[in-house]
């Protein structure tokens, strides 16, 4: 879903910081997976080309860069891109920042020159800026430990070519020259020092991710939806084909083209709101460690996702939440206990030592519940904003006047695609194509 790039002097430790920042990505986040690549591209043509350019000096600067650009725009969108909108995340060590230094600054190109050439790519998210002392970086260089590819030599001639190039990057990234469009919507991170100890340069990139992480920034390449529609997709095929697991009592999920089970979608939300305030309210002065409504980021994303889950423990269930429905695995733990302890709505089995390994299973009446969380999540705050306004009118009406307000039309279009790829919840159902059935669905009446 993000595209994060690390960008540096030859030597700086961008190699260690895209390794540290990958592994902490794998571990604390909910991300399908975590991708690693560089540019340019060495095993492949355009790469290569970019590449011999630099080391013969045949190509004229212009030329160069044109190169650079050709190869990060093919791997922008046949390679970077489909990762994004599958919920992955992309680490690439160097990108668009790389030619706007090397050609745009110190080629004298012009960073607008060069950004016009590259208009065509994606744009990083997050761009992490790791700095270092050029001597410091050529005595690593020296050493042999980075010297992986000998054609790198072309890259860190000399000392006062790596001061140009440090000098470079601490004008554009510290805002000094002004970033050139597309490419200023993307963050900055740094500079992250390198010249102290591993541990505290890890110390730092780790503290930083997390920071950009758990501010949950809009991407800039995919739309959250298109990468939700295909995790609901994948989690689909997973429940199709799961089997009964012998001896845990785990049956494969509901038949989910009749998921209303006989219900009308307002009953369903309604009923599970009134459930979950009415034990609210048992406690003197309401709970005050879970949400107000069922239709609250952590309750929707993990009764959804359970929905086309069979079982999971905490680990399961946060890689099936993807990116966009994503609860940190404290706060899905204290939901979960509430859901299967309070509410009764989640089988628990405990047949193993440790609390990870509990399985949770969404109870069948809750199944409808879960499954309409998914496909309203769209409306969801559009929802809960009408109710607060509307406290005295019927829940059947909220739909027919979100629609009429016009302020949701993308959100109403996402919840009918959603309807087309999770089914009507009745057995032969009309799915709704336009917002009038949208409307009667909700109702009851197509």
């Amino acid at each position: 879903m993000y595209l994060i790039t690390v960008e540096g002097g030859d030597g700086s430790g961008k190699g260690l910081a895209t390794k540290v920042i990958a592994e902490v990505l794998e571990k604390e986040f909910c991300f399908t997976s975590v991708d690693v690549t560089s540019e340019p591209r060495r095993e492949h043509p355009l790469g290569r080309l970019a590449i011999d350019a630099v080391r013969t000096k045949t190509t004229t600067p212009e030329g160069e860069a044109g190169l650079f650009a050709a190869d990060r725009v093919d791997h922008s969108h046949s390679w970077i891109l489909p990762r994004l909108e599958e919920g992955k995340i992309v680490v690439s060590e160097r990108n668009v920042h790389s030619s706007l230094v090397y050609q745009g600054i110190v080629g004298n190109l012009g960073v607008d020159r060069v950004a016009h050439m590259n208009s065509a790519a994606l744009i990083p998210d997050l761009c992490v800026w790791v700095d270092c002392d050029p001597e410091v970086a050529l005595n690593r260089i020296k050493s042999g430990t980075l010297r992986v590819h000998s054609e790198k030599e072309e890259y860190f001639e000399t000392s006062e070519l790596q001061k140009q190039i440090r000098a470079g990057y601490q004008q554009l990234l510290s805002g000094k020259i002004e970033m050139p469009t597309p490419f200023d919507m993307g963050a900055v991170i740094g500079p992250v020092l390198n010249e102290g100890t591993e541990d505290e340069f890890k110390r730092k990139l780790k503290l930083r991710i997390r920071r950009f992480i758990h501010s949950h920034p809009s991407p800039l390449n995919v739309d959250t939806e298109i990468v939700e529609q295909h995790l609901i997709r994948k989690l689909l095929q997973v429940a199709k084909g799961q089997t009964m697991l012998t001896g845990l009592g785990v049956k494969p999920a509901v038949n989910h083209s009749d998921w209303l089970a006989g219900s009308k979608p307002w009953q369903v939300l309604n009923g599970a709101e009134k459930l979950h305030q009415n034990l609210s309210r048992t406690r003197e002065g309401g709970r005050i460690d879970v949400p107000k409504s069922v239709l609250a980021h952590s309750i929707s994303s993990i009764c959804g996702t359970l929905s086309l889950l069979s079982s999971a423990n905490i680990g399961d269930l946060r890689a099936g939440q993807g990116p966009v429905r994503a609860v940190s695995e404290s706060h899905s733990h204290k939901i979960v206990r509430y859901l299967a302890e309070e509410l009764d709505w989640i089988h628990q089995h405990k047949s193993l030592l440790g609390r990870d390994s509990t399985r949770n299973q969404l109870k069948d009446p809750v199944q409808p519940f879960g499954i309409l969380s998914l496909v309203i999540w769209p409306l969801r705050n559009a929802i809960r904003k009408w109710q607060i306004v509307n406290p005295n009118t019927h829940l059947r009406f909220v739909i027919g006047q979100i629609i009429r307000s016009q302020q949701h039309s993308v959100a109403v279009e996402n919840t009918m695609q959603r309807l087309a790829i999770l089914g009507a919840g009745k057995s032969n159902g009309k799915l709704p194509t336009t917002t009038k059935e949208l409307v009667e669905w909700w109702q009851g009446s197509l």
